[in-house]
């Protein structure tokens, strides 16, 4: 039986999530959340023993078990809450004991210790930390794992859990802790993103987006769902942190969807036409690796907000723009062709002429000519990749024989 109920960590203890355009990086950054941690684990395990000495290891236990917590969650669950002791070993001798209790609804973490636990997890926590939070592969040297067995003859303890719950849950958090990789589709079925079922994006982002999977990548997502339904939204958000365990994800909306805001997730609100704030939000938590316009899906709006986000998207990163069909829908266009100039289709039109400007005598590159170096469309989808678009063109007596 377990002694009484391990309290929880509260908001007081270790902040979660800074919300806003609050600066996360540099002498600012906390080391203790998320973002600082990931920082932590990036690099080899003697690093980590290094970077983690200065820590408070009981501060440091905090996001990542809530992390694993998030994880594993994902999965069917117990139908009572089950606890699992961690025993962590420290770099510089001694340890540190919590529990996480995984359960329909309930996902807790709290410091102590259980007097018979149904499943121990054992191991060193720098391991813990890189398994979390760190480069793929090579952090469970040190893992133990064992599950209480349950006393069939014995009567049931009043309250206890019942089953062979503690296998099924021992099997979540160390699929969490191997960060066991599940299909994008999947996902965006899990958490009632649209990206799947109403539409068809996510096998082309799971293409797209697989060489980011296991980086430390920023990603916006413009546009958060539910309209001004408080509570609503996010599911985008949620798909876009478990798919990337190292991302730090953002979404921007003209509702107030703080709601949504949890370990990995931060939400702003304002407008995509709102040029000073996307700079902002660029220079403030940027620059990005992907960036996703699943918006107002208005022309005008796409290329604005396309045109202020571009400077704050990474060499190598890619902007992606949804729901491509309503650059043909009258009521959408606002009086323009449909698929013509002003529309998301005419954007697309003048990046593939930008791409060629090699091509196309007496043209002056701007710098979005130089810096994109494919258009990838798809229906109602197109991707687009930033690199050096310095290829040079074909040559000039060619193009005028072929004239002539």
């Amino acid at each position: 039986m377990a002694k009484a109920a391990v309290p929880s960590w509260t908001a007081a203890f270790v902040e979660f999530v800074d919300r806003g355009l609050r600066r996360v990086r540099g002498k600012d950054m906390d080391p203790y959340s998320p973002e600082g941690l990931i920082a932590v684990a990036d690099g080899s395990p003697a690093e980590v023993v290094t970077r983690l000495a200065a820590l408070d290891p009981v501060r440091v236990l905090a996001a990542p078990l809530t992390e694993v917590g998030s994880r594993a969650s994902v999965v069917l669950g117990p139908p009572h809450p089950v606890p699992v002791q961690f025993d962590l070993r420290l770099p510089g001798g001694g340890r540190v004991s919590a529990v996480l209790s995984l359960g329909p609804g309930v996902r807790s973490v709290g410091l102590g210790e259980l007097r018979d636990p149904i499943v121990t997890i054992r191991q060193d926590l720098d391991e813990l930390l890189r398994a979390v939070y760190g480069p793929p592969g090579g952090a469970e040297g040190t893992r133990e794992v064992r599950v209480r067995v349950p006393d069939i003859g014995a009567p049931p303890a009043p309250g206890a859990p019942q089953g062979p719950w503690g296998a099924l849950v021992a099997h979540q958090v160390l699929a969490a802790l191997e960060r066991r990789p599940v299909p994008l589709t999947e996902l965006a079925v899990r958490f009632g993103a649209d990206k799947w079922g109403d539409h068809w994006y996510a096998r082309h982002y799971e293409r797209y987006f697989a060489p980011y999977r296991e980086r430390r990548v920023r990603i916006l997502e413009i546009g958060i769902g539910g309209y001004d339904q408080p509570g609503a939204g996010g599911a985008s958000l949620r798909m876009w942190k478990h798919w990337f365990p190292r991302g730090l994800v953002w979404g921007l909306d003209l509702h107030d969807k703080s709601q949504v805001d949890e370990p990995r997730i931060a939400t702003v609100i304002g407008s995509q036409t709102d040029v000073e704030l996307l700079a902002r939000l660029g220079a403030e938590v940027g620059p990005f690796d992907l960036i996703l316009d699943d918006g107002s899906h208005a022309g005008t709006d796409i290329e604005t907000a396309f045109h202020a986000l571009w400077p704050w998207l990474r060499p190598g990163g890619l902007y992606a723009v949804e729901d491509l069909h309503t650059a043909y829908w009258p009521a959408w266009t606002r009086g323009l062709e449909p698929g013509g100039p002003g529309t998301a289709i005419g954007l697309i039109h003048a990046l593939v002429d930008g791409l060629h400007h090699q091509e196309r005598a007496g043209v002056e590159p701007s710098a979005e000519d130089l810096g994109v170096s494919a258009v990838h469309v798809h229906h109602n989808l197109v991707v687009i990749e930033k690199g050096g678009n310095t290829e040079q063109g074909g040559p000039a007596w060619i193009r005028d024989a072929a004239a002539q």
